[in-house]
């Protein structure tokens, strides 16, 4: 095994997930690999991948391929990026600066959540041309002026609104695994944390001002002082947060001069008043099946949205390679977006992780396109679709 190169020890996005799972505590691995209920929907969501064939071509000769694409007026080198995860920073230390940081280097959208744990102050050092902002939305127009500013100033260019979190959801498997935000030391997860040095070192040395565990630093200024009550799976956002409506919608385009991107989409006669209060770009996502379990997978309802709109539409929930980017975009979809992925990279493989998965990535899309015999994204739109059940 010491000899073997990267690509040998971890072809894919499975052998990563492998091993992430060896190398991070239970609480943790729970917290990342997790969904809501029974999961359903995030078993929905790879089913239904599956289900999608795409015809393969012949007789096309060698072919260089073109893995660009355009979103938000800039061309883009890959058709994926780094989707926002709150508390990323607790599946790997430094996990945003990480991931941030490669985004730069490959020039990738970096999505930065509100409940992350580090700031917008302390990524913009890191941050490339392409930082997404993901909003919780606060209730208080105030915080909410000012968080907008933080990110404005720290360098961030397009920002997210999520709407498909009103309330808490459950996340059973992390209720069981002991896991409590803001994360606490019980002696249970301190057992769990004795097994995995690796992540208990890197945690040390990252917080040690904070009792060695990370918390959502975007927040610190509003909630000094703030006791709450809340469930295993709420956190202290939810003190601040509301749930959007329309109104709120019309308010962020009023105070957001950049792109705007309305996340969690996925009924298609929503997006006429999407279009109408002036998003810039649809995401359609169900939340990878974190947030309800009867929800549809998003490639299903992505066609209907398509035919709905003109406007980009940005996918997310169980992709896994390149085969499921190019599958998305047969069905409609303009860019991908990909969360977990990062952090089962990051969890097996520490800094490095970022670089292999866009690598693995890229070259899952060029053998695949080479098999459909196009040489660009923009002909993924025109192939041949079956369905495989």
């Amino acid at each position: 095994m010491r000899g073997m190169n990267l690509d040998q020890r971890f072809p894919g996005l499975d052998d990563l997930r492998a091993h992430a799972r060896r190398r991070l505590p239970r609480f943790v691995w729970e917290y990342l690999d997790s969904a809501t209920g029974r999961e359903a929907s995030q078993a929905r969501n790879r089913r239904c991948l599956d289900r999608i064939g795409l015809m393969p071509a012949i007789l096309n000769g060698p072919q260089d391929v073109d893995l660009s694409t355009e979103l938000f007026g800039s061309t883009l080198p890959l058709p994926f990026g780094i989707a926002p995860v709150g508390m990323s920073g607790l599946v790997w230390p430094d996990a945003e600066g990480h991931l941030a940081r490669h985004a730069k280097s490959a020039n990738l959208p970096y999505g930065l959540s509100t409940v992350a744990s580090q700031s917008p102050e302390d990524l913009a050092p890191h941050l490339g041309a392409h930082g997404w902002f993901q909003l919780y939305p606060p209730k208080d127009e105030t915080i909410r002026k000012d968080m907008l500013a933080r990110a404005r100033d720290a360098g961030f260019k397009v920002l997210v609104l999520t709407v498909d979190v009103p309330v808490a959801s459950r996340r059973e498997r992390q209720v069981r695994s002991g896991l409590t935000q803001p994360p606490r030391l019980t002696p249970r997860l301190l057992a769990q944390v004795a097994q995995r040095p690796t992540w208990a070192l890197g945690m040390a040395m990252q917080h040690k001002g904070d009792g060695g565990m990370p918390h959502m630093r975007t927040l610190d200024k509003y909630i000094e002082g703030a006791a709450s009550a809340l469930s295993s799976t709420a956190h202290i956002g939810y003190l601040l947060r509301t749930a959007p409506d329309w109104d709120y919608l019309d308010w962020l385009r009023d105070h957001w001069d950049g792109p705007l991107v309305v996340k969690g989409v996925l009924n298609a006669q929503d997006v006429p008043r999407l279009e109408a209060a002036g998003a810039d770009a649809i995401w359609i996502s169900n939340h990878a099946g974190r947030q309800f379990d009867a929800a549809p997978a998003p490639i299903e309802v992505l066609e209907e949205i398509r035919a709905a709109t003109p406007l980009p539409l940005i996918l997310d929930s169980g992709i896994e390679g390149g085969l499921d980017i190019l599958r998305a975009m047969a069905l409609g979809a303009d860019f991908v977006m990909m969360g977990r992925a990062w952090h089962y990279a990051l969890a097996a493989l520490g800094a490095r992780g970022p670089a292999h998965l866009t690598d693995m990535l890229t070259k899952d899309l060029a053998a695949n396109m080479g098999q459909l015999g196009i040489s660009d994204l923009k002909s993924a739109r025109d192939l041949k679709r079956l369905n495989l059940d």
